[in-house]
């Protein structure tokens, strides 16, 4: 069983679920969690290889992004939850996509931050980089050096410490394992627009994430219920970097899309 924590249980309330980026953990969205927790049951998700989860090579075969989000569903039928909105940020994005194309009918509505559809010739060099050196390197220095050119600016600075302070708490192992995963990264979103095209979709990204902005613009533009808000002069992770705005924007989509269901049934 997956680690997650329920924050709120208020009868009639639709359910909110959050999943966080690669070795952070369900921390990164302490700047969302009292504003979303007066609007739905906010339930935080700690995936594989984090916190208190199973590690990676817990898992028969060989461990893919489909498996985590498998478990996350699993962990919502152990909490009898059939239906969810889910938010996720950076490889949060990649379970939800791989979520969306084996049960989509579970997902009520989305919010992507910092989304990755798929990586740039750029980010394509810079993973066989540390594929090179991954082996006899502290996972961390691979780690450290990644957010630092991911998220560069100094706006970006906290944004890059919260993230590198909770990764010290992981295990070389499920570090190692998840950056192989970064191989698949277009196979999460491959066919997300065919199997959820019903589902509400809301990307948000700053205008400063280079690596990943250019190609989710390009991923996402024939489907019909993807809205992408930039918010500028900001990086990768701007849940925390803006969250004012991010915090308005994602729960005015959030809430439109709970009171859209409401009427539906």
């Amino acid at each position: 069983m997956l680690d997650y924590k329920i924050h709120n249980q208020d009868e009639g309330q639709d359910y909110l679920v959050l999943i966080h980026g690669l070795g952070g953990n369900s921390k990164i969205f302490y700047k969302q969690l009292k504003q979303y927790k007066q609007e739905f049951n906010v339930i935080t998700i700690e995936l594989p290889g984090h916190g208190n989860s199973p590690d990676i090579n817990n898992y028969f075969g060989e461990f893919t992004s489909k498996i985590a989000a498998r478990e996350v569903l699993k962990t919502l039928d152990y909490l009898n939850i059939q239906k969810a909105h889910f938010v996720g940020v950076s490889l949060g994005t990649i379970i939800i996509h791989d979520i969306l194309q084996i049960e989509p009918y579970r997902v009520i509505s989305t919010v992507l931050a910092g989304t990755v559809t798929r990586f740039s010739t750029f980010s394509k060099i810079l993973l066989f980089f540390g594929n090179l050196v991954k082996n006899f390197t502290p996972y961390m220095w691979i780690y450290s050096l990644f957010a630092r050119i991911m998220m560069p600016k100094s706006n970006h600075k906290e944004s890059r410490l919260t993230f590198v302070k909770e990764a010290v708490k992981m295990k070389r192992k499920n570090f190692l394992g998840w950056y192989e995963l970064c191989y698949t990264v277009e196979e999460s979103y491959r066919n997300v627009q065919e199997k959820a095209y019903m589902v509400p979709k809301l990307y948000v990204s700053g205008s400063e994430d280079h690596l990943f902005i250019n190609p989710l613009k390009k991923d996402i533009e024939q489907d019909p219920n993807a809205t992408l808000h930039i918010i500028e002069h900001c990086g990768h992770v701007c849940n925390i970097e803006k969250p004012k705005e991010f915090n308005k924007i994602s729960l005015e989509f959030l809430l439109q899309s709970k009171e859209a269901l409401k009427q539906a049934t």
